[in-house]
């Protein structure tokens, strides 16, 4: 009987030999060689994956978030609108005045003259009538509107008459404006504080209304009034325009007479913004159509009797 070479464990074992290995006694075997993906937990090896994707995932988030230079939008110039439409209604809510210094007060919100008023359009639109664009003051936007011509100081002066006894007092804007006669009659003042009427004839009518400055107050009586004139569009046909007929300072104030052309028709009126000593000025607003021009003279009477109360 033939027996196998033997080699000691250590030494060389030649390929394709009969030579057997022979472990030295008291060595333990070696365990058979595995790979090592086979010893990984399944757990471990799903959240690799894992880990793996979402890195993936913001790689490719980051890489479109980033604009190009020829991808990215080039803001255009904005344009000054002019100011709220003819026909629009600002929503301004009346309070209660309290004296200059104290908590500001919200403006009075704007009737029209006829009896029938519009509701504002949200909708902002470059063009004149529109809402007032970010980054404009509300002069610019004033100077950018063609309703409204440029006050200049061949403006004349008007002669003022002598102020009547009976007036209205009006506490919120610290305010006394005159008591019309007959046909002259006092009417339902909200959103204002005092309001006075013509009989109406047609579709608008004379109308005499007091309230705190429904715009905001600017560093001049002068700016304020021509502000506030503009505001005053509101009350008047779609497409009125004005035209200057007297400019004028008044005690505490300013006063301005202007004539509101709309087609055909047109009416006359004038404001006062006077300090009554409130949180904000007080405005006196009066506009009489040419239907009822036989009380234009009432007009005078107004500016001329508007007084801060004692």
């Amino acid at each position: 009987m033939s027996y196998a070479p033997v080699v000691l464990d250590g030494e060389d074992e030649t390929k394709g030999s009969q030579v057997r290995t022979a472990k030295r006694p008291g060595t333990p075997a070696s365990p058979p060689r595995r790979s090592r993906i086979g010893d990984l937990k399944i757990g471990v090896v799903y959240r690799g994956l894992a880990v793996a994707a979402a890195v993936a995932v913001g790689v490719v988030a980051l890489i479109v978030a980033l604009p190009s230079d020829q991808d990215e939008a080039v803001a255009g110039p904005i344009t000054a609108p002019s100011a709220a439409p003819a026909s629009s209604v600002p929503a301004l809510t009346p309070d209660t005045a309290v004296p200059r210094g104290s908590a500001s007060q919200a403006p009075a919100s704007p009737v029209s003259a006829s009896e029938s008023p519009v509701a504002a359009d949200p909708t902002p639109s470059p063009s004149p009538g529109s809402s007032l664009a970010p980054g404009y003051t509300a002069m610019e936007a004033l100077h950018a509107d063609p309703r409204v011509p440029k006050l200049t100081s061949k403006v004349k002066r008007v002669k003022l008459s002598r102020p009547g006894k009976r007036v209205v007092k009006d506490r919120r804007s610290g305010l006394a404006v005159p008591k019309l006669s007959r046909p002259w009659k006092s009417y339902g003042a909200a959103p204002f504080t005092t309001k006075q009427v013509l009989p109406l004839k047609g579709r608008l009518r004379g109308m005499l209304v007091t309230c705190p400055l429904p715009i905001m107050e600017q560093k001049s009586p002068r700016d304020s009034a021509l502000l506030a004139a503009r505001w005053t569009l509101n009350h008047h046909p779609k497409g009125a325009r004005i035209s200057w007929l007297a400019s004028q300072p008044v005690k505490s104030g300013w006063m301005l007479i202007y004539r509101v052309k709309y087609g055909k028709r047109s009416s006359r009126a004038a404001v006062v913004v006077m300090d009554g000593g409130m949180s904000k000025p007080g405005l006196a607003f009066v506009t009489v159509p040419d239907t009822q021009r036989n009380r234009w003279r009432d007009i005078t009477r107004v500016v001329s009797g508007l007084r801060v109360l004692g």
